[in-house]
């Protein structure tokens, strides 16, 4: 009886941790108040990328072994005249939790999140020695700020209002234009991306002021997840930035090309007429650059055999019907002396009966002389004949 007696409180006592364990796997937890806080700053602050993220975004770029041809093209994205870069510029204020392209960039910028690197206008290096320095550059451009902290751990806030978005009006990209042996493809990326202030200047009009260049691939993580819509036909957001400028959606002029001399396009052709050319060669050029590599099959080749006799006997068709008949010049003889040069253009339309009528040639004159010079003259002519 005694060794129940002491077996009975044991056990008792084993039952109810048990019963407190089996409560505790539940997984019933009172939560800290301060740490639904802290998750609210965190989201406020944007996504979180981690590593992982960052390495799926990050291009290998290809050995200079496998490249055939590589040039590096610099554009101007306008954002105020030309309609494909719109989506780059709108919202202009944050709406929804959706921001332009420049609040995206300077947010990831100030934040320390990526590195901005100076703009060197033409010699662009992506080291730490060219990194810029947040405080310098945010007075450099006039951009209101607060600080907190000294030093490398100062942190600056911007409030939204003070965000230039509005001056933000171009872009400047760096293209690079790669042909890969081992793939046998053309390949455009995007290298870098800096945004440019358009202020008035000192002596009137407008000015340019490049602010710094940001790396595309430290970029994209971040603007893969805002989406925007391209046209006002369709309002639902289906493309990302990152996917806006992967495709090639955008529009921009060259205005340099990577040289030895290192002259922009405007220094190179003076001249607008020039420059228009050289720049619209060099786009050409680019663009038909793989295409040039590959022999057409018999099944292609064909195909634009037929598709040019088609055009061929369109063309036919307009000119016999008088659509695209160039002009012409008719020289005629009106009167004795007098020619007449008259330019006329061909139509579809019938001619009138009065365009049918025949046009007196015109009378030649024949020297006149009297009848003894004359018969002398035949008398002559007929006795030096060879018999």
């Amino acid at each position: 009886m005694n060794i129940f007696r002491k077996i009975l409180p044991i056990a008792a006592v084993a039952a109810v941790g048990l019963s407190t364990l089996a409560q505790d796997n539940t997984g019933v937890v009172r939560r800290n108040p301060g740490s639904r806080k802290g998750q609210k700053a965190e989201e406020s602050a944007g996504p979180k990328i981690t590593d992982r993220m960052q390495g799926f975004f990050d291009s290998n770029e290809p050995h200079d072994a496998d490249l055939a041809y590589m040039r590096e093209i610099y554009r101007s994205l306008d954002l105020k005249n030309v309609a494909e870069n719109t989506p780059l510029y709108f919202p202009e204020d944050v709406v929804d939790g959706q921001q332009n392209l420049f609040r995206i960039i300077l947010g990831l910028v100030v934040d320390g999140k990526i590195p901005a690197y100076e703009y060197l206008d033409g010699r662009e290096v992506f080291t730490d020695q060219y990194k810029v320095k947040i405080g310098d550059m945010l007075d450099r451009f006039d951009v209101y700020y607060q600080t907190q902290g000294e030093g490398d751990r100062a942190r600056y806030t911007i409030e939204e209002a003070d965000v230039p978005t509005s001056q933000v009006l171009k872009y400047y990209i760096i293209e690079k234009w790669q042909f890969d042996r081992r793939s046998n493809r053309m390949k455009t990326t995007v290298e870098a991306i800096c945004p440019v202030l358009s202020r008035s200047g000192d002596f009137g009009g407008e000015a340019n002021y490049p602010m710094f260049w940001v790396k595309f691939d430290q970029l994209r993580p971040y603007i893969a997840q805002q989406y925007v819509f391209l046209t006002d036909d369709n309002n639902l957001p289906q493309y990302s930035l990152d996917d806006y400028f992967n495709l090639g959606m955008y529009k921009g002029e060259i205005y340099k090309t990577k040289n030895l001399r290192n002259l922009s396009m405007v220094q190179m052709y003076p001249d607008e007429d020039q420059l228009k050319r050289a720049q619209d060669s060099i786009d050409h050029r680019l663009r038909e650059f793989g295409k040039n590599l590959w022999v057409p099959s018999r099944e292609e080749y064909l195909a634009a055999k037929e598709a040019e006799a088609e055009a061929e006997a369109a063309r036919g068709k307009a000119l016999a019907a008088g659509d695209s008949i160039p002009e012409r010049t008719v020289v005629t003889a009106d009167g004795d002396d007098e020619v007449k040069t008259t330019t006329t253009k061909r139509s579809g339309r019938k001619k009138s009966s009065s365009s049918k009528k025949k046009k007196s040639k015109p009378k030649v004159q024949q020297p006149k002389s009297s009848g003894s010079n004359a018969n002398s003259n035949a008398q002559k002519s007929v006795r030096r004949r060879k018999r």
